[in-house]
């Protein structure tokens, strides 16, 4: 922001001060101006969130960092879809739709009309709770390129709980979208777009903390990292001492065993991802997730990876899911090898992971053609959760990797 040069070389010239603009057609100078103009006019009848609303206003270089206020008669056609492991959501219609530029030659907001937006209600947030707050804030801090942003905040009158709007994601979850078929190649591009989300999350000092395959979103043919209610910042002790929230067969078994939760505990959850989304078998769905399991998971256990998969891949999961937290790959690391796989596979470069892939993806293609692939469709145990909830397991043993694993480990 504060090389001038470059802004105005990316962004261009605002046509009203002549400065370099902030982001693409946005200027934050006048645009905040405009705004604070207008604080006049609204109010959410809560001043916690008026003055978030406002900060967003005042700050953001980007129309996905400017919050408003959306009273709920603005929506049509609310329609119930889920229950998340925290609140509801809701889908609607947003016909008014969200401000993404300032017309200058007309003097008004410019709105991509006619939206469908998701709403998302947190338990009992009439009573307004810190974990609401800490979410919305955490859409401003995180750079939105492979991650949701939020437009705005409602308030549904019928439960007086406060609402995130939020895109509608049309293809659903990960979790759905991979009961479609998908190419082996095509996921390699979909988890670069989710690493390079968790990059987003890390470069902005937070930890996810609960990804799963039900926390990555599809639109338009592009992942996204969704359900930020659990980003914190790093090392945060108020959060340490609440417990651990999450999915049992994501969740690193140092943090079962009462450990900070950190940038490493995200990797661990991203391999069991990436694991179950290129073998498509869920972790653990015909066993109890409960305090054996747990303690299997820090003795090594850990999900099966398909024998066909290609060895650079296979190397990649067991990195991620180490028990030792520091042998985990960061982000960035993840994000660069799955950028490489992914351009060689895009630009037909015959490297060593292309090779391997065109392989595998043609093998896994006939095998449906011909039907000969053997169902994965083992019945879930009922206690088999794939919600968030609390896990709050004692006297867990020292988190080590089975013999197997670690003799592969050490051949990394």
């Amino acid at each position: 922001m504060e090389d001038l040069e470059k802004r105005k070389e990316i962004y261009g010239i605002c046509g009203e001060c002549n400065e370099p603009g902030t982001g693409e057609v946005w200027c934050r100078p006048c645009n905040a101006k405009r705004f604070e103009k207008n604080f006049k006019n609204w109010t959410s009848g809560n001043k916690d969130i008026d003055e978030l609303i406002q900060y967003s206003q005042l700050n953001a270089v980007y129309y996905t960092k400017c919050l408003e206020w959306i009273p709920f008669e603005n929506f049509q056609n609310v329609t119930y879809i889920t229950r998340g492991g925290f609140g509801k959501i809701y889908s609607a219609n947003w016909p008014e739709g969200f401000i993404y530029r300032w017309d200058i030659e007309n003097q008004k907001w410019l709105r991509y009309v006619h939206t469908k937006v998701a709403l998302k209600s947190l338990d009992d947030s009439s009573d307004l709770s810190i974990e609401f707050l800490n979410e919305v804030k955490s859409y401003l801090h995180i750079y939105n390129w492979d991650t949701i942003h939020c437009y705005g905040i409602t308030k549904d009158p019928n439960t007086n709980n406060y609402v995130m709007v939020l895109p509608y994601c049309q293809d659903g979850s990960l979790k759905n979208y991979s009961n479609q078929y998908v190419s082996n190649e095509s996921k390699i591009f979909y988890l670069f777009q989710i690493a390079r989300g968790l990059l987003n999350i890390h470069d902005a000092g937070k930890v996810h903390k609960d990804i799963h395959m039900g926390n990555v979103l599809f639109k338009h043919e592009h992942a996204y990292v969704s359900d930020l209610g659990m980003c914190q910042p790093a090392n945060n002790e108020a959060v340490k001492k609440k417990g651990v929230f999450g999915v049992l067969p994501y969740v690193a078994p140092e943090v079962l065993r009462g450990h900070e939760y950190t940038r490493a505990a995200d990797i661990y959850s991203f391999g069991i991802l990436m694991n179950e989304f290129m073998s498509e078998e869920t972790p653990y769905n015909n066993i109890p997730h409960d305090h054996m399991l747990a303690v299997e998971i820090c003795k090594g256990l850990r999900p099966k990876i398909s024998e066909d998969t290609p060895k650079l891949l296979e190397d990649l999961i067991m990195k991620c899911w180490d028990a030792k937290a520091d042998n985990r790959p960061t982000a960035k690391k993840l994000t660069q090898i799955l950028r490489k796989w992914r351009n060689e596979i895009r630009d037909n470069i015959n490297g060593e992971f292309y090779s391997q892939m065109k392989k595998w993806d043609k093998d896994k293609f006939e095998r449906k053609s011909n039907n000969k692939s053997i169902s994965k469709n083992i019945e879930t145990h009922p206690q088999a959760i794939y919600t968030s909830r609390l896990l709050n397991f004692k006297d867990l043993p020292e988190p080590m990797n089975s013999e197997c694993l670690d003799c592969k480990i050490e051949n990394l």
